[in-house]
């Protein structure tokens, strides 16, 4: 049976883990991680498993996600800063004439 990973290498996944970047990196900077604090390094795939979880729970932006929104706003293009916007779940106000839903009274 595969030892437990220590709570302390859980939490280094959530913080080292960015979605726009390979699951491979995560589990290189846990590895090391893991190295430091003088524990086990965990297999490849249980490093897989868990990152997916952790991804599953936290849906926020990341830090690629922040990154293409500055870019299009740059861009100075408002219809794709407007689908980037609805792509990290941000609802269109009324007020932008793409809503789909009427807006509430005040």
């Amino acid at each position: 049976m595969a030892p437990r990973i220590s709570r302390r290498l859980v939490e280094a996944i959530v913080r080292f883990d960015d979605r726009g970047r390979p699951i491979a990196e995560t589990y290189r900077r846990i590895g090391a991680e893991a190295e430091r604090l003088g524990l086990t390094r965990p297999s490849y795939q249980r490093i897989r498993e868990l990152v997916h979880e952790a991804r599953s729970i936290r849906r926020g932006p990341s830090v690629s996600d922040f990154l293409r929104l500055s870019l299009a706003m740059k861009a100075g293009n408002p219809n794709v800063v407007v689908d980037l916007l609805r792509d990290l779940g941000v609802s269109p106000l009324p007020q932008w004439g793409l809503a789909t839903e009427s807006p509430r009274p005040p």
